[in-house]
C-alpha cells in the first residue's frame, strides 16, 4: 500500500521541486513610479512649475550591509524637434554665417537627474542605447572615410554649443544628485521646469541599475498645455495662420494710429 502512494504522489512532489526554484528567480527587483501631476497648465502668468517624481523598488534585496548597491536615472524628455547650428565668423568686417550643422529630434526639454554621476553607474553604451545623458540625445556620428577628423571635431563643437545654449535657457538639466532614497526602496527626485518649456507630451522613465546591469524601466507621461488667452492665440496662430496675420496686421495699424493720435502735437 505505501509503495502504491508513493508512485501516486511522486510526479507531483516532482513538479513541486522543479518549480520552486523557477519561481524564486522569477522574482526579481522591479521599480514603480508616479509623478506629483500628471498635467500642468500655462497661463499668462505661468512662471514654472516644479515635479516631483517618486516612486519604490518592488521585491528590493538591499539591506544595511549592501546599501547603495541600486542606482536609479530619471529622464524627463519633451516634444522633439529638428535645428540647425550655425558658427558667425568675421569675414569683410562683418560678422556672418560660415558654417551649421544640423540635428533632427532634438528635444525642447531634457533633464536627467540620478544618484550619482552616470559614469559611475552604467558603461558608456548602455547609457547610450536607452537615451541616457547629453551626448546620447545629440549624437555625433563616428569618423568614417568620407569624414576628415576636422569635420567630425566640428560637428562635436556644434553639438557642445548647443548643449551649453540649452542649459543656459535652463532647457537641459543634469543633476548627478537629483535621486535620493528616503528608504531603503522609496525614492524621490525634484524637478523645476523653467517658465520657457513649451507645451506638449512629455515622457518621464525611471531606470533602476544595479552594479552596472539595467534592472527594470517604469515610464510615465505628462503633458503640458496652454490655457485661456494663450491656448487661443496658439491655436489660431497654427490652424489660422492667413486670418491670424491679418488681424495682427489690423491690431498694429490701430495701436500706431491710436498712439499717432495720442502724442499729435499741434
Amino acid at each position: 500500500m505505501m509503495q502504491i502512494r508513493l508512485h501516486v504522489f511522486m510526479p507531483l512532489l516532482l513538479l513541486l521541486l522543479a518549480t520552486a526554484p523557477l519561481t524564486h528567480a522569477a522574482a526579481r527587483e522591479d521599480i514603480q513610479s508616479d509623478l506629483s501631476s500628471n498635467e500642468i497648465a500655462i497661463e499668462s502668468n505661468f512662471t514654472g512649475a516644479r515635479i516631483v517624481v517618486f516612486g519604490t523598488i518592488e521585491d528590493g534585496r538591499r539591506s544595511a550591509e549592501e546599501a547603495g548597491i541600486y542606482d536609479i536615472a530619471v529622464v524627463i524628455r519633451g516634444p522633439a524637434k529638428s535645428l540647425i547650428s550655425r558658427r558667425k565668423s568675421r569675414m569683410f568686417g562683418v560678422w556672418m554665417n560660415s558654417s551649421s550643422h544640423a540635428f533632427d529630434d532634438v528635444p525642447s526639454f531634457y533633464a536627467v537627474l540620478s544618484t550619482r554621476p552616470l559614469s559611475d553607474i552604467a558603461k558608456p553604451d548602455i547609457l547610450a542605447s536607452r537615451g541616457i545623458g547629453f551626448n546620447s540625445v545629440l549624437p555625433v556620428p563616428e569618423i568614417s572615410a568620407y569624414q576628415t577628423v576636422w569635420e567630425g571635431e566640428e560637428a562635436r563643437d556644434f553639438r557642445d554649443a548647443v548643449i551649453r545654449i540649452k542649459q543656459r535657457e535652463g532647457n537641459f538639466i543634469d543633476d548627478d544628485r537629483g535621486v535620493i532614497f528616503i528608504s531603503k526602496t522609496l525614492f524621490r527626485a525634484t524637478l523645476d521646469l523653467p517658465a520657457s518649456v513649451q507645451d506638449g507630451q512629455y515622457s518621464t522613465d525611471v531606470f533602476l541599475f544595479r552594479s552596472g546591469r539595467l534592472l527594470s524601466l517604469n515610464q510615465r507621461k505628462l503633458t503640458v498645455h496652454k490655457v485661456g488667452f494663450e491656448r487661443l492665440l496658439y491655436t489660431a496662430a497654427f490652424d489660422y495662420p492667413l486670418l491670424y496675420g491679418l488681424i495682427a496686421v489690423l491690431v498694429a495699424v490701430v495701436v500706431g494710429l491710436s498712439a499717432s493720435a495720442v502724442f499729435r502735437r499741434d
